[in-house]
């Protein structure tokens, strides 16, 4: 009855998989925000280093399968910085600053609140076809959003 769920890896995990992939974290970290922060210099920007921040929950899933991940923390802070992007072009107009000062930080802040919320909504789209998707009824209500 009030058993606690069971976390299962659907196979056995390879070593090598997974040290491999603890040492490319903070590489793959470290690019995703470099085109995020240099988006307004460079081709890149937001989305694409949101993209590859969202390789991270895709490689943890690789290397440890394990039904521990909140989506409705993702959710949060997914609808967070959407939030932010649509209140802070509102300040800087509000603010009233014109120069190029203002577009570098402007670009950059858009940037950055775009790639995050781009991370956590593809990283909830991955969680959702891999966790949530076809499971029985209880895993739905407990991943149930409102």
């Amino acid at each position: 009855m009030g058993e606690p769920e069971k976390r299962v890896t659907p196979h056995p995990q390879s070593e090598i998989v997974t040290r491999m992939i603890g040492l490319l974290y903070p590489f793959i970290l470290l690019y995703g925000f470099h085109i995020i922060v240099n988006g307004h210099l460079t081709p890149g920007g937001g989305f694409q280093g949101g993209a590859i921040l969202a390789t991270v929950f895709i490689t943890r899933y690789l290397a440890r399968p394990l039904f521990d991940i909140d989506i409705v923390t993702l959710q949060i802070l997914e609808k967070t910085f959407f939030l932010g992007i649509v209140v802070s072009p509102m300040l800087f107009l509000l603010r009233g600053v014109i120069g190029d000062s203002f577009m570098v930080s402007y670009l950059v802040l858009m940037n950055i609140l775009i790639g995050f919320k781009v991370c956590c909504g593809l990283a909830i789209l991955f969680f959702r076809f891999m966790f949530h998707e076809g499971k029985e009824k209880g895993t739905e209500e407990r991943f149930h959003s409102g």
